[in-house]
């Protein structure tokens, strides 16, 4: 086992993506020549996961947009186009460009607001 340290680090970037099918987040870290990732925890199991829940409201909201976008890191989203169901003041859904798979928050969160 090795021994642990404290060092200074920079942060190189950052991700946040679905690459396994699932949210997770990277810290990338460089020590001045040697590098290395934080991050690794699941953040969020989607719908398509037996053990689905919707317990992170964060996870969940970060996940269906990249899904809308057909993107697995999110600083890939720039770019991408999308459909939008919007009126003046308010965008109310966004859905993804050719899939008929929209992402509406206020009915997606329904069931937690109720519970609340």
């Amino acid at each position: 086992m090795s021994e642990i340290e404290i060092k200074n680090a920079i942060i190189k970037s950052v991700s946040i993506t679905t690459e396994h099918g699932l949210l997770d987040v990277y810290i990338h870290l460089n020590y001045g020549g040697l590098c290395q990732s934080f991050g690794g925890w699941v953040l969020y199991l989607p719908k398509s996961f037996d053990h689905h829940e919707l317990k992170s409201v964060a996870g969940h909201h970060i996940f269906r947009c990249m899904e809308i976008a057909g993107v697995t890191s999110w600083d890939q989203m720039a770019g991408k186009t999308i459909r939008v169901k919007c009126s003046w003041d308010k965008v109310n859904a966004i859905g993804h460009i050719v899939k008929d798979d929209w992402y509406n928050p206020t009915e997606e969160f329904k069931e937690i607001s109720d519970e609340t």
